[in-house]
């Protein structure tokens, strides 16, 4: 990688946009359900936009565009990810999740490297809140898991997991090797 692009820092994900076919009922969930603030509104053409962010630096992370077709049979977002720092968030997020009825296909798992809970927004596009372990196992991998347990025990069994997996090591040793794949540091 000796363009430019091979840099860390010379291309950053910073935000993402998608269709909804209810503006207001999609930017209260994600304002007073997912705690997003919404930083600014209005029209492009014919298309109505809410720019939402949960990030003072950042303008905008999400943002809500009229116009998704009423007839799609499907969402065409696989997911949405949203990483918090401890199991005491997560819980507190799936607490917010689980009142909301338009909410549906809640579930909490592990993935050995991770804590995560997914669900579904009041138009049917998954999102995704999870907490990284201190450690890296091979993916997919999903096993259902209580978050009404102890954090020691959540630990243990996604620790658990990982351990029973082959390429199991430390997130750091693994993210040193993904830096040395990458190009990173030479």
């Amino acid at each position: 990688m000796s363009s430019l692009l091979g840099h860390r820092n010379s291309l950053v994900f910073s935000h993402m946009g998608f269709y909804v076919r209810d503006l207001e009922k999609m930017a209260r969930f994600y304002k007073e359900v997912m705690c997003f603030f919404e930083t600014d509104r209005g029209d492009l053409g014919p298309v109505q936009l809410v720019f939402l962010s949960r990030d003072p630096s950042e303008h905008h992370q999400v943002v809500l565009a009229t116009g998704r077709p009423a007839d799609l049979a499907f969402s065409v977002i696989n997911q949405i990810s949203l990483r918090v720092p401890d199991l005491a968030t997560l819980r507190e997020v799936r607490n917010r999740v689980a009142a909301e009825p338009d909410v549906s296909e809640l579930l909490c798992a592990t993935h050995g490297n991770a804590v995560s809970i997914y669900f579904r927004d009041p138009e049917g596009n998954r999102l995704e809140v999870f907490m990284d372990m201190p450690w890296y196992c091979e993916q997919p991998l999903r096993e259902a898991i209580d978050l009404d347990q102890s954090d020691e025990q959540v630990m243990a069994q996604a620790e658990q997991l990982a351990r029973s997996r082959p390429q199991f090591q430390s997130r750091a040793q693994w993210q040193a090797r993904m830096e040395g794949l990458m190009g990173y540091g030479a």
